[in-house]
């Protein structure tokens, strides 16, 4: 049986409670909460209910159940009792007067049922089994309790304090939309749910004057790959975009989250092997059926086009694979966007790099071995002329590569020359955290063929290092102890 969840008001209302135990007790919490006129009839009264009664909550008929109680000025009864025959009499009183009926646990003698609420008023969530499952209601209720803040309902008074003003300056129902959805992710929120109202109005406030003057413009970090790893607070941009612009590296489930008016833009660029005139993987056309653009041509195009939609007063989130700041051009789009005069959020994401390492079991640092890192891009290395390689041969730190699979063999030959050991420990990471994740572990010298032989064609991160070792001795001592034979007493 499905029943539609609705929210009644019940202040004034006359309302009647059979049953005077704990299963009542629990159903009055709710009705005084409500501000109902309540009656419970029953010969023998809980003292909690009792207590309500001397607090002027209620009032008691210490008498068994008789049918002339439900009459039609009643707005809703529950029967919360085990007495024989007790609820069928309830329910067809009910009916017969047109008022609402809930027989705890007799589903078939109920016109409404009680879900499981989450309060965090003035926001409530009903969870709801149709009555198949009471105790699996609560179960829901508890998982969404944990993952929504204390706080949440001084979101609510922070929206009501400034609705009418809100309205006043954005006329349009999508505006007013774009403009609480960014509210609700941004610092003010924290701070209205940390109790500093004032100071998330005053936020707020300024966040109105900004849209008002124009537009926003959000540079978001969607995370090496996986779409698990984004962050909370970016997910929530990708929500409230009016404009989400996207590059190849995001993976595709992430624009799922966004709203169904926004308008999608794909502008992913060319990476180096697709420049370079490589197959497999990045080589795929842009949706407009020609070639993806290049790099530099590429990136001017994007600034425009994200300054361009924030001057119509859209929200536009920019979003990009692995950190905005971390070889992703963020910094390139920021300025940009100052030049105009618009104010960047940036929301970090989890670089590639880190990702990489982590999920292959790499120790970016690690004690006695290495004590600092080095982020590198391999991107048209061969050509490089000014870069340090005898600082990146030292052996106390690691260097993680990005975008080196074009350059792989001019990256070793260099190092090598300029006095790395020909066995330090190296890895290849291809397409870091997501299913398809393969690991090439090999010596520096070795590295290249070792790649080469795996077939390796998707995006790759690589490191450099004494702390690759730390994996390889992990995995080793693993892979004994799961070969050593099971200790029996």
């Amino acid at each position: 049986m499905f029943y539609l969840p609705l929210f009644h008001r019940l202040q004034g209302a006359q309302c009647l409670v059979i049953g005077g135990g704990q299963t009542a007790l629990r159903k009055l919490r709710w009705l005084v909460r409500a501000g109902a006129q309540i009656t419970v009839i029953a010969p023998d009264i809980d003292p909690g209910i009792k207590r309500m009664r001397d607090a002027g909550q209620l009032i008691i008929e210490r008498r068994p159940f008789y049918p002339e109680a439900v009459h039609a000025g009643l707005r809703l009864v529950i029967s919360a009792t085990n007495a024989p025959q007790v609820s069928e009499s309830v329910f067809a009183r009910a009916l017969e007067n047109g008022v609402l009926v809930n027989c705890v646990d007799r589903t078939e003698l109920c016109t409404i049922i009680f879900p499981a609420i989450i309060d965090r008023f003035p926001i409530l969530v009903a969870v709801s089994s149709m009555g198949q499952s009471p105790t699996l209601s609560r179960s829901v209720r508890g998982w969404i309790e944990t993952r929504l803040p204390q706080g949440l309902g001084r979101l609510a008074e922070l929206a009501g304090r400034l609705r009418f003003e809100v309205k006043k300056a954005l006329p349009n129902v999508d505006a007013r939309k774009g403009f609480w959805d960014t509210v609700f992710s941004s610092p003010a929120a924290t701070k209205a749910m940390r109790g500093k109202v004032d100071e998330a109005v005053r936020d707020a406030q300024q966040m109105l004057a900004r849209q008002q003057a124009g537009g926003e413009i959000v540079l978001v970090g969607a995370g090496p790959g996986d779409p698990d790893l984004i962050t909370l607070r970016g997910l929530r941009a990708i929500q409230s975009a009016d404009v989400l612009m996207y590059d190849k590296l995001v993976h595709p489930s992430l624009l799922d989250y966004a709203r169904r008016d926004v308008e999608l833009v794909d502008v992913g660029k060319q990476g180096p092997r697709e420049e370079a005139g490589a197959k497999g993987w990045g080589s795929a056309s842009h949706p407009s059926g020609g070639p993806r653009p290049s790099g530099t041509h590429m990136q001017v195009a994007i600034n425009a086009r994200i300054v361009d939609e924030a001057k119509q007063g859209k929200k536009v989130v920019r979003l990009k694979g692995g950190d905005p700041f971390i070889f992703g051009r963020g910094g390139e789009e920021m300025l940009a966007a100052a030049e105009q005069g618009f104010c960047v959020e940036v929301i970090p994401g989890i670089t590639a790099g880190m990702a990489a390492a982590s999920s292959s079991g790499v120790p970016l640092t690690h004690r006695h071995v290495s004590q600092s890192v080095r982020f590198l891009t391999g991107h048209r290395v061969a050509q490089a002329q000014n870069f340090e390689w005898s600082d990146w041969a030292r052996d106390d730190q690691t260097l993680v590569i990005y975008m080196a699979l074009v350059s792989l063999e001019a990256i070793q030959e260099r190092l090598l020359a300029a006095g790395k050991s020909p066995d330090t420990p190296a890895i290849l990471i291809e397409n870091a955290t997501l299913e398809s994740q393969r690991e090439v572990f090999a010596s520096l010298s070795g590295l290249a063929q070792s790649v080469a032989e795996a077939g390796v064609s998707g995006p790759s991160i690589i490191i450099v290092g004494q702390a690759v070792e730390v994996a390889e001795q992990a995995r080793l001592l693993l892979r004994n102890a799961a070969e050593q034979p099971t200790q029996t007493a």
